[in-house]
């Protein structure tokens, strides 16, 4: 018999122009019986050490869907998917400030953008809170998010009222019925071609060779073989950092 399932796709990628670290970080954590918590972080460069927040802000979010998901097992309560989001943002906030308060640091050095989402695995839909830039793709609808080089950071608003702050977050995005969601850093529109400009791609054809196009979906590093072949086929390197998770829900396997 062939039953269909869902399968996430990771790649994270240090940037061309980058010399020491990768300032963007990823999560894929179970948060749920059938939910999985996302999220991809950009460190901002201006900032001081900016690896350091992408990396602090994705291990306390790891941590937090594990006692999510040990409560829910222990408690057998589930909550909606907005509602849990909220809590999670909420928790990781309260755990960013105790660290600032422990370690004695200061706000630039706790500067990371943030696309967060909770995908319920079961019935295909999400809830996701964008902070800063960054790109989703749901089945080739894209939503941007560009701040003009400006982006906001999670680490200007520890002190603000957070139900004030979060219910007036503008950059929330439900989700339902998808077959193919991806969510990625803005690096995804820093791909050059360095030896021949005039054979660049335009950044829609990488956005659908990376996000729409489905070859070698079969493989478990299908995204990481997407990235090689834009740097052997077609010498495109990505200069910016970049951290993409794609989800679909359409791969078959046999049972």
């Amino acid at each position: 018999m062939t039953k269909i399932r869902m399968k996430i796709y990771k790649t994270l990628h240090i940037g061309e122009f980058h010399t020491n670290h990768c300032e963007d970080f990823l999560i894929e954590e179970q948060i749920g019986t059938n939910e999985v918590l996302l999220a991809v972080l950009d460190g901002c460069t201006m900032g001081t050490e900016s690896v350091f927040a992408s990396i602090l802000f994705g291990k306390i979010l790891r941590n937090i869907a594990k006692n999510k998901f040990y409560e829910e097992f222990v408690t057998d309560n589930s909550i909606q998917l907005k509602d849990k989001l909220k809590e999670v943002v909420k928790t990781l906030i309260h755990e960013i400030k105790l660290f600032k308060n422990q370690l004695g640091l200061e706000t630039n050095e706790l500067l990371s953008t943030l696309i967060i989402g909770i995908v319920e695995t079961k019935e295909s839909k999400a809830e996701f809170l964008t902070i800063g830039d960054g790109l989703i793709c749901k089945d080739g609808e894209l939503i941007e998010y560009e701040q003009d080089d400006k982006p906001d950071y999670l680490g200007y608003h520890l002190g603000d009222d957070f139900d004030s702050w979060f219910d007036n977050q503008e950059q929330k995005v439900s989700i339902s019925n998808f077959k193919d969601l991806s969510i990625c850093t803005d690096g995804i529109f820093t791909f050059k071609n360095l030896e021949n400009k005039s054979k660049q791609k335009s950044e829609n054809e990488i956005i659908e060779y990376l996000l729409i196009d489905n070859e070698g979906a079969e493989f478990d590093n299908f995204l990481d073989r997407k990235i090689r072949v834009l740097k052997d086929k077609w010498n495109h390197l990505v200069t910016d950092d970049l951290a993409i998770i794609r989800i679909k829900n359409n791969t078959p396997t046999s049972c």
